[in-house]
């Protein structure tokens, strides 16, 4: 029973606890007559079910002038709640149960079979009701209130919670499509020289050298500078303009100049050094040179 409550929506669950609470109040309210006739006036012969009839239709009529209660959230959901807007709901709160308390003092009075008179309602009726039924009118039309702000402030959050999952999957989209156009390679190398450490721009690099455990990056203006680090390491960091020509070289293609296929294969270099190509990445430089 719990798990059908729990799945349905907002809406039915907010008009459910309101049905509750109305029958709640019906029957507390006909026990608590029931008992007064019986402690008070024990000559007086009536049963359940007449007095459980004459306090439902009191509480429908309480519970279908609640409907203005609801119009008044709806025009007012977009708005934040201020001071005026608390007054409002109370000036609306009282003329909703001055309004309770005519109709059924209206009804009472035919009902009696009495004879209708101004004097006769605002004497006789209107106080008797006002003093039975201001005071529980009100607390429900509070707890009406109370469960209508809740549902509407808990409206506009899930509101704010979609816009939000749609604003993060286009934020995801643009990051993706981003993502995929911006380099992610090394723009620099940065070499310790002793104490000190030397910033290279990739652009300025001619070629690399393997040094053993090290290696040589040439650099076209500013000689060349020793580096702990490998080949292999740097391959992978550098952009695809670098290409890997033989085991112990790697080419800035864009400082190449020729490429020499007699004899040995290689590369002429702008400054006409000359880079050994190996038979396995001869068919790579090709394909870039093409």
């Amino acid at each position: 029973m719990l798990q059908r409550i729990k799945n349905l929506s907002n809406t039915k669950q907010s008009i459910l606890i309101v049905l509750l609470v109305v029958m709640l109040a019906i029957t507390f309210e006909t026990l608590q007559l029931m008992f007064y006739v019986k402690r008070f006036q024990p000559e007086v012969e009536v049963t359940f079910f007449e007095v459980l009839q004459t306090q439902s239709y009191r509480w429908c009529i309480w519970l279908l002038l609640s409907l203005i209660l609801i119009w008044y959230f709806r025009t007012k959901r977009t708005k934040p709640t201020t001071t005026s807007s608390l007054l409002k709901l109370s000036g609306l709160i009282i003329g909703l149960v001055a309004l309770n308390i005519l109709i059924i003092s209206l009804i009472g009075i035919l009902a009696s079979g009495d004879l209708f008179s101004m004097a006769n309602l605002f004497s006789e009726y209107m106080p008797f009701f006002m003093y039975q039924k201001a005071p529980i009118y009100t607390l429900g039309y509070i707890a009406i209130s109370i469960i209508l702000q809740l549902y509407f402030e808990n409206e506009k959050l899930q509101i704010k919670v979609q816009e939000l999952s749609e604003l993060k999957l286009t934020n995801a989209k643009l990051f993706k499509k981003l993502n995929s156009t911006i380099d992610e390679k090394t723009t620099v190398l940065n070499i310790k020289i002793g104490n000190k450490r030397k910033i290279i721009p990739v652009e300025d690099i001619g070629w690399i050298e393997a040094d053993d455990y090290c290696v040589k990056v040439h650099t076209t203006a500013n000689g060349s500078y020793t580096m702990r680090s490998s080949l292999k390491a740097l391959e992978e960091k550098l952009s695809s303009n670098f290409l890997r020509v033989h085991r112990k070289a790697i080419v800035n293609m864009s400082f190449a100049k020729e490429l020499h296929m007699s004899g040995s294969p290689n590369l002429i270099l702008e400054n006409n050094m000359h880079i050994p190509v190996s038979k396995s990445n001869l068919k790579t430089v090709k394909d870039f040179l093409n």
